[in-house]
């Protein structure tokens, strides 16, 4: 059977070594606490599966969503933004509903490049933007993240020659760095200038630890050709449910709307009700928030202790560490593994620049932060 080539060529997602790594520790009867991959584990806030029961109950027949969402979503989305970001965004032509973020990242290079197209990714990072723009037919082209600029970019260096999208993302996923606005202003007049989409995924920008909240992509003083992507997924615990949002550029929106029915994404309309409970609440939130900080406060010591050194930044639920002089990022996470039943995910595995460090993803339980920092204790 032939398969589509890029997929045929595609190297296999380098966490399934890890996998494979954790299913022989655990054949050992070893407890395995995974901080290895980024996926929220806490108990979802009640009120908002409450009103997921309530959008089922009012459904009695179920139909098709609209692929520009529910309009009542919407304006819930527009309304946190101002609140959150103090930018106005228009409900009606500046926001779209998606499911989750990952669906709408991968698909953008689909929506606003073309074959031979080049599309700008940050490495080390999220693997999707890239794989997204492959099976679109474009090139990919690394922009590094570098660690004595504080693990941003240096975008005076990039050649934007046929460039058509550009990603960013912050606070960033590895190096839990975030972005000043002076950045964003910076790379939003390079895609006016040069014509390229900025896309801009800030699905941790509801999570951090020191220092002032995170800033938004929207509150550049000019969105044109800015596309911004968030989700509940961190923000609210909802990761199953696959809800978040595109807001920018009105031509963008409205090319993603256009694009939409040809592929089916549009989220469930009693999915998009219960979005509206979970953006309209800022006080569970604040408890996430301050749930993450407890488990970095319970492990980073331990960590520290046994020779990793911190490297990134303070937001996120990610930490970026160095490991010791000399050693290989993954032999030591997979010592780490084989030796305390503690998964952890190399720096390699998320791109050039990511050697010599490793990223720890703190979504295991609190008592479980705690368990892994005794066992490293011992």
């Amino acid at each position: 059977m032939r398969l589509n080539p890029v997929l045929a060529d595609l190297q296999a997602y380098p966490f399934v070594r890890l996998a494979e790594a954790k299913r022989a520790v655990a054949a050992r009867g070893v407890a395995v606490i995974d901080f290895g991959i980024g996926e929220p584990r806490e108990r979802t806030p009640e009120f908002i599966p409450r009103a997921l029961a309530r959008a089922l109950e009012a459904e009695p027949v179920s139909t098709y969503p609209a692929s520009e969402g529910l309009p009542e979503l919407r304006e819930a989305i527009a309304a946190w933004v101002a609140r959150r970001f103090g930018a106005v965004v228009d409900a009606e032509s500046e926001v779209i509903p998606t499911m989750g973020s990952k669906e709408a990242i991968f698909h953008l290079a689909q929506v606003v490049a073309g074959r031979g197209d080049r599309v700008a990714v940050t490495t080390p990072g999220y693997p999707v933007p890239a794989r997204g723009a492959l099976f679109a037919g474009a090139e990919v082209v690394d922009v590094a993240l570098d660690p004595a600029r504080g693990w941003r970019p240096d975008l005076d260096a990039v050649d934007w020659a046929g460039v058509a999208l550009l990603w960013l993302n912050f606070p960033n996923n590895p190096t839990a760095v975030t972005a000043p606005l002076a950045l964003y202003e910076q790379a939003a007049a390079l895609a006016r200038a040069h014509d390229f989409v900025l896309a801009v995924d800030e699905a941790y920008s509801e999570l951090w630890f020191d220092g002032d909240p995170p800033v938004s992509a929207l509150q550049v003083a000019d969105r044109t050709n800015l596309v911004v992507f968030n989700t509940l997924s961190k923000r609210s615990s909802m990761p199953g449910y696959r809800s978040g949002f595109a807001a920018g550029d009105p031509e963008i929106v409205a090319a993603l709307r256009h694009y939409r029915p040809n592929v089916g994404v549009a989220p469930q309309t009693f999915i998009q009700r219960a979005a509206v409970a979970a953006w309209a609440d800022e006080d569970h939130v604040t408890e996430v928030r301050e749930l993450y900080r407890a488990k970095r406060d319970a492990l980073l010591p331990a960590l520290l202790a046994a020779g990793l050194r911190p490297s990134g930044g303070d937001a996120s639920f990610f930490l970026w560490l160095r490991v010791p002089e000399g050693e290989d990022a993954e032999a030591y996470a997979l010592r780490l593994l084989d030796e305390h039943g503690i998964g952890i995910a190399p720096g390699p595995y998320f791109g050039a620049g990511g050697e010599g460090h490793v990223r720890i993803a703190l979504v295991p339980t609190l008592a479980d932060c705690r368990r892994a920092a005794e066992l490293l204790a011992s």
